[in-house]
């Protein structure tokens, strides 16, 4: 693990939990006191964004009308939204908008700003990851894996970038499974996707919610779950934990601040999205996408905590790739 994270990590738990406490809780009755931006750490028309994009709103209103902006900054795996928030104000009107990504880069070496430098408001999604290939080629796991029990070495599984969520999710089947196969990187699901269409690729792990019009058209299946019971929707499906594999993890989508955000505020913020999730708004939303299938929502310290233990889980399969 190179230096600088080692120091990082060393220092995680320490400066997950030093937010500064020295606002007082009028200056978090008072915020907003000027337009919020939310940053997104990825690309337009993804889960991320939309996610962002459809909680702006609720948001607002929850916070009693305030003004909120969206910028999309996808650059560097979203290290540049990370970067921006760490050197914004840290007064809680910079808000990133992150994937597992900015953990899964942070293991691999490839984002310069550590959870010392963010803290995490809230989680409020958990979306679950599959294994997805075209059906007419792969009608079941089954034929899937004696595929690439046959094929040792050849079998190819695409996901967006590498240190991504997709990517991590192929190192713990590959790990698991003991199957040899490689990853093949892409820029973006939808290339991905139609490769895996296209014939150059068998298959590629990802999450549900982005390929659900690809599902409904019967062009591509899901046929492993990461999951621990099998989801009502595909009750067809097998699960990881089926096969003895405790793989459950999904691609997080959540909320972070500038570290020394102060703890009035941090906390004003983090009700402000339980609001949000509770309404029968964000909750439709959910179902609607398929966002519903486990419990979204984490607060700030508790996630503090998953993120710890997922940053050490996804640096000892990086390391190991």
């Amino acid at each position: 693990m190179p230096i600088t994270h080692s120091i990082k990590y060393a220092t995680l738990a320490f400066a997950l939990l030093g937010v500064a406490t020295g606002a007082s809780a009028s200056d978090a009755d008072d915020f907003p006191s000027k337009p919020i931006q939310f940053l997104v750490a990825a690309g337009a028309g993804g889960g991320t964004d939309n996610f962002a994009r459809v909680v702006r709103p609720m948001f607002e209103e929850a916070l009693g009308g305030a003004r909120i902006t969206v910028v999309n900054l996808p650059a560097a795996s979203g290290a540049l939204a990370h970067q921006r928030t760490a050197t914004s104000a840290a007064d809680g009107h910079t808000l990133d908008f992150a994937s597992t990504t900015l953990v899964t880069s942070l293991a691999a070496g490839q984002n310069p700003v550590g959870l010392d430098q963010v803290t995490p408001v809230a989680r409020m999604q958990s979306d679950v990851m599959a294994l997805f290939v075209n059906p007419e080629r792969f009608p079941d796991f089954e034929s899937f894996v004696q595929y690439a029990e046959e094929n040792p070495g050849k079998v190819t599984v695409g996901g967006t970038h590498t240190a991504s969520p997709d990517h991590v999710a192929f190192l713990s089947l590959r790990d698991a499974s003991g199957l040899d196969m490689n990853f093949i990187p892409y820029d973006s699901t939808g290339n991905a996707t139609a490769n895996v269409l296209g014939g150059n690729i068998d298959a590629t792990t990802t999450s549900l919610s982005p390929l659900l019009s690809y599902i409904e058209a019967g062009q591509m299946m899901p046929i492993l779950v990461f999951s621990d019971e099998r989801l009502e929707d595909y009750p067809d499906v097998p699960t990881t934990v089926e096969n003895d594999w405790d793989l459950t993890d999904g691609n997080d989508r959540a909320i972070f601040v500038h570290a020394d955000t102060p703890a009035p505020i941090l906390q004003r913020l983090e009700d402000a999205f339980k609001t949000v999730y509770d309404s029968e708004d964000y909750q439709s939303y959910a179902e609607r996408v398929n966002l519903d299938y486990r419990e979204g929502w984490m607060g700030s310290d508790e996630y503090r905590q998953r993120l710890e233990n997922n940053y050490e889980l996804y640096s000892r399969l990086l390391k190991n790739d």
